[in-house]
């Protein structure tokens, strides 16, 4: 019976739920530090991840966990200018971000331009000057996004 419910724990946990708590401040003022959540780790088996998904990601950089927003998908067009964030050549609806949030690249202070392939996403923290994201690693692949988290 143990091992019965053992193994019911490992398979909810890894293919189905799982409790997740945000650390750091770089999804303020959608998700507040120390916050949980529930991760939907099987909902990308039914479905592709979409545009303004929050989810959780293994980091490019460190491979730790990380909390960030969808904003492209493969085969958009990214431009960030002025401060603006523009999809596909449209300007971005943010209504998730505090009034007056500019979006500026890291590496060049004017503007950023970046295609993505097949399997690749753009994403960044809704606390956009306090967050390490596709501005700074580039473009996240599919396999490193973990699941949805559920609000």
């Amino acid at each position: 019976m143990a091992a019965l419910a053992l193994f019911s724990y490992f398979v909810v946990s890894h293919f189905l739920f799982q409790s997740v708590r945000v650390v750091g401040r770089s999804m303020v003022p959608t998700l507040r530090d120390s916050q949980q959540y529930l991760l939907n780790r099987w909902v990308y088996y039914v479905r592709a991840p979409q545009r303004l998904d929050v989810v959780v990601i293994r980091d490019p950089v460190d491979n730790g966990f990380s909390v960030k927003r969808i904003i492209g998908i493969a085969g958009d067009s990214i431009y960030l200018k002025e401060g603006g964030v523009f999809v596909n050549g449209r300007k971005l609806n943010q209504p998730y971000l505090a009034a007056n949030t500019p979006t500026y690249p890291y590496e060049n202070p004017r503007e950023q331009f970046i295609i993505f392939g097949k399997d690749q996403f753009f994403l960044a923290g809704d606390h956009r000057m306090n967050s390490a994201d596709s501005r700074t690693y580039g473009p996240v692949s599919r396999r490193r996004i973990l699941g949805l988290i559920v609000r």
